[in-house]
């Protein structure tokens, strides 16, 4: 009998031990907190992941449960140079090793190249994909070469041209003779 894998509260100890894979493609709108560093999102908007469990060594060692993640999505962002509208490719190929607590993921971290993070009971596969997708935005977004002409200044066209010089009554105090 295979056992069917829910991604919204994956048991990772036994996905890793039937080397199972689940995969997906979700719309964007799905991943609230990504959205709300989109532009506008198109209602076609889909992320495309898979997720597949295995055995791997850690940096300590001992072999783990873990869990590789796969996921790509084009996501609509707003160039930082022109203002305007611009897709951001971003593709994820990461491993995730998992440890009995916090304080073994603590200590395994800063040696391994792969995440380690805690075994739960039931990994939202779905927030770890999005955590995924909110490290890998670019922090400035912005076209290699943007499609229009960039605008350089935010001065208008006769800017101050009608404003008197503020120091104008001092200069008016300073003409003026004593009685």
């Amino acid at each position: 009998m295979t056992k069917t894998f829910q991604p919204g509260r994956l048991d990772v100890a036994a996905f890793a031990q039937g080397q199972a894979a689940v995969e997906g493609c979700d719309s964007l709108q799905k991943y609230e907190r990504l959205a709300l560093d989109l532009r506008a999102l198109e209602p076609d908007s889909m992320v495309k992941w898979q997720a597949r469990g295995e055995h791997r060594t850690a940096a300590d060692g001992s072999v783990r449960p873990a869990l590789h993640l796969r996921a790509e999505a084009d996501l609509p962002l707003t160039c930082q140079r022109c203002m305007g509208p611009m897709t951001a490719p971003v593709r994820i190929d990461r491993h995730f090793v998992f440890v009995p607590d916090e304080a073994a993921a603590a200590a395994l971290d800063d040696e391994s190249e792969d995440d380690v993070l805690e075994l739960t009971p039931a990994l939202d596969l779905h927030a770890l994909i999005e955590d995924e997708l909110l490290m890998a935005l670019p922090l400035v977004p912005r076209h290699e070469t943007c499609p229009g002409e960039v605008r350089l200044s935010a001065r208008d066209e006769g800017f101050g041209a009608d404003k008197p010089n503020p120091f104008a009554a001092l200069a008016a105090l300073k003409e003026r003779k004593p009685d």
